[in-house]
């Protein structure tokens, strides 16, 4: 069964995304781990393209900085205290963006997703 869509303004989800530099993964995934409003959250490896303010050499040749992406699934009201903490206990060097989510669940046998 598909988890209740929260009304609009009541604890509506969202996906928060955390964009980290590979030294703060450890750090970063105690702090998740810790948190109350975080019940998990999926991660990959992605490359960053752009500027080449702080890139290495290597990168600079390549185009490419390595990165690690962090996608959880939480309450919108949660977002501020989640990103409270990250400078303190994880670093810096973390981009973020938040996007709302106008559906979630799962498909079960003979369900219709909405």
């Amino acid at each position: 069964m598909n988890p209740p869509i929260p009304e609009p303004g009541v604890n509506e989800l969202c996906m928060l995304v955390l964009n980290i530099a590979p030294a703060l993964e450890e750090d970063l995934i105690d702090y998740l781990l810790t948190h109350d409003a975080v019940e998990g959250f999926t991660s990959c490896t992605v490359y960053g393209h752009g500027q080449h303010q702080g890139l290495s050499t290597a990168e600079q040749v390549t185009g490419k900085r390595k990165r690690l992406q962090y996608e959880m699934l939480v309450s919108a009201q949660s977002v501020p205290g989640i990103l409270a903490g990250l400078a303190t206990s994880v670093g810096l060097d973390i981009v973020y963006w938040q996007q709302a989510v106008s559906n979630f669940g799962r498909p079960t046998q003979g369900s219709v997703l909405r």
